[in-house]
């Protein structure tokens, strides 16, 4: 399964811990156990900011701004790094005292910080030395610094502190769920054994216990996002917007397309995709030898239940070297750092919180990977997902630009869900003889994925443009486009989920509004790889290695063509790749 995957940045870095540091390719790194941290002090670093911002305003030739701007990267990287050090540590104990005060001190101060930085970039944006800048850093940069500058001001900034709080609570929420079942108390992540069990009977019982908890917290769940969708609102109207689907589209940096391009992306999706999906979903249905695929089905396999990898949580980062040492010499310089360097948090305990990401510490050139094994297919889902994010943070990652940083999400899922592909020929190595069980999986799973991705961003684009409905009402439109996405599923009058509550449990639209589209967008390139690839490996990777050197110094468009990818916006984009998908299935 898909892991509730984000990348964001930060980290910190103080000269007098550089004992603890060693030489990587003759470059100082350290151990993340070993990063130092220092809160960001709010004073300090606004005074830093306007001083550069002045300094924007005053230069009189392009190398001084440019000389400014060094200044300027190395005050973000240290204001980043040190903020990413908190997060992560914050959730990897959610009930850690200290960690907490840092994340609500961040809930507060992030958004004055952005709004100085924002400060900064509209000086740089409106500076007559701008054609010189963008020779330097490109015009992807200067359009993302729009979207940024027409994303916030000073008018929000109480907005944005309250938007930040009601996701740290919900988070909190959902991280601190103790579910009863079969005489233990189990996190919500270390309940996914129990829900995709190949005993029928089992997983009825999880689903149970599992909607009985939602139940619980429900109302809660309704009350905090009621009070986000009027949060976003109010943002989107103090910035000048009709409702918070623009705000949202800027705050995803949609740099080069928008609404109307993924509309029709997910029309394709309707009248193409779906009827596919539904085809693959039968195949499942007849291979279970069920009448009819229930909710508690919807993410199990086979009838000996779904391939799970063997081994320890470290035998299967062990496994995971071996396979990157062997697929090229640029993932296993990745993955060996990794390794090395202590960059993995993956291991579930009860107070961490749920999902998984990457993120990025800059002074360090360091990706970290953050998740929860728990037993399942999803352990390796982390080694290839969030491995293909943090490999083109680690290739990429050296590059003195740092707005080529500033990856598109849609762009960014590419690495990820196309490296779940890449790393094929090695899933013996994970799964023994049931590796052919996998990879049939992680196929049909990639293709159910699809509707269920578009239908949740049709739901938030439905939200955003209707604020005032009520959470029934909410549910009544997740039930509605259920039936329109995923027409197979039957919640057998489940109390929780037959009425629409499904999507509480989904982090991204709480968290991360439109970024689920992302994924979606993401997946259909990485089918096209999955067919490049099995016609021509090499010059698949070769591919995609380039796409992920290119980072963000391109549009997102000319990236996919200039690597040999279509662009997923094209009317009879999915006829191709459905066709290509269906012979392999023998459908």
């Amino acid at each position: 399964m898909l892991p509730d995957t984000f990348s964001c940045c930060a980290g910190g870095k103080n000269p007098v811990y550089w004992w603890k540091m060693f030489f990587w390719k003759g470059e100082f790194i350290m151990k993340f156990k070993d990063m130092p941290y220092e809160r960001v002090d709010y004073e300090k670093t606004a005074k830093k900011l306007q001083a550069l911002t002045e300094k924007v305003r005053n230069a009189a030739t392009g190398e001084e701004l440019w000389a400014v701007h060094q200044e300027y990267y190395q005050v973000y990287k240290d204001m980043a790094d040190a903020m990413t050090i908190a997060h992560i540590r914050h959730d990897a104990d959610t009930s850690d005292e200290f960690y907490m005060a840092e994340q609500n001190y961040y809930d507060e101060t992030e958004p004055k910080l952005y709004n100085l930085l924002n400060g900064y970039k509209k000086a740089l944006y409106e500076s007559p030395l701008r054609s010189f800048m963008e020779e330097k850093i490109g015009r992807v940069a200067f359009a993302t610094m729009d979207n940024a500058i027409k994303s916030m001001d000073e008018s929000v900034i109480g907005l944005m502190q309250e938007e930040n709080a009601l996701t740290t609570e919900y988070n909190k929420l959902i991280a601190s769920a103790r579910i009863p079942f079969d005489g233990q108390e189990l996190n919500l992540s270390l309940m996914r054994p129990y829900l995709t069990d190949s005993d029928r009977s089992v997983r009825r019982r999880a689903w149970k216990a599992y909607s009985d908890y939602f139940l619980t917290v429900s109302d809660k769940l309704d009350e905090i996002y009621d009070k986000l969708v009027k949060n976003r609102t109010a943002q989107a109207k103090a910035m000048g917007c009709d409702n918070f689907v623009e705000l949202g589209y800027r705050r995803m940096n949609r740099n080069s397309y928008g609404r109307q391009d993924v509309e029709n992306f997910r029309r394709q999706v309707k009248e193409v995709f779906v009827p596919f999906a539904e085809k693959v979903h039968e195949i499942r249905r007849k291979r279970l030898g069920l009448d009819k695929l229930s909710y508690i089905d919807n993410e199990v396999y086979f009838l000996n239940g779904n391939p799970a990898p063997f081994g320890t949580p470290e035998e299967i980062l062990k496994s995971g070297q071996e396979m990157y040492t062997e697929l090229s010499p640029e993932t296993k310089e990745f993955f060996d750092f990794m390794m090395e360097n202590e960059l993995f948090d993956v291991f579930g305990r009860k107070t961490k919180k749920q999902g998984g990401y990457m993120t990025y510490l800059y002074n360090y050139g360091s990706p970290f990977i953050f998740a929860n094994f728990n037993g399942t297919s999803g352990d390796v889902d982390v080694i290839t997902h969030e491995c293909g994010h943090a490999f083109q943070g680690f290739v990429s990652g050296k590059d003195p630009v740092i707005e080529h940083a500033d990856i598109t999400m849609e762009t960014a899922e590419i690495h990820s869900m196309s490296m779940e592909f890449f790393t094929n020929p090695w899933m013996e190595r994970f799964f023994g003889d049931r590796s052919g069980d996998f990879l049939a999986m992680q196929l049909e799973d990639a293709i159910r994925f699809v509707p269920y991705g578009t239908m949740v961003d049709e739901f938030q684009q439905t939200v955003y443009e209707n604020p005032e409905l009520s959470p029934a009402e909410r549910r009544q439109v997740w039930s509605r486009l259920e039936k329109e996405y995923m027409p197979h599923l039957d919640y057998e009058g489940d109390p929780f989920f037959s009425k629409g509550g499904f999507w509480q449990k989904q982090q991204h639209i709480y968290n991360s509004p439109f970024y689920y589209i992302d994924y979606v967008l993401a997946q259909t390139c990485a089918f096209q790889y999955k067919v490049w690839m099995e016609k021509d490996y090499k010059e698949a990777w070769k591919s995609y290695l380039a796409l992920c050197r290119l980072s963000a110094g391109k549009f997102y468009q000319e990236m996919l063509r200039e690597v040999g990818l279509k662009v997923p916006f094209e009317d009879g984009y999915f006829e191709e790749i459905v066709a290509k998908l269906s012979e392999k299935l023998g459908l």
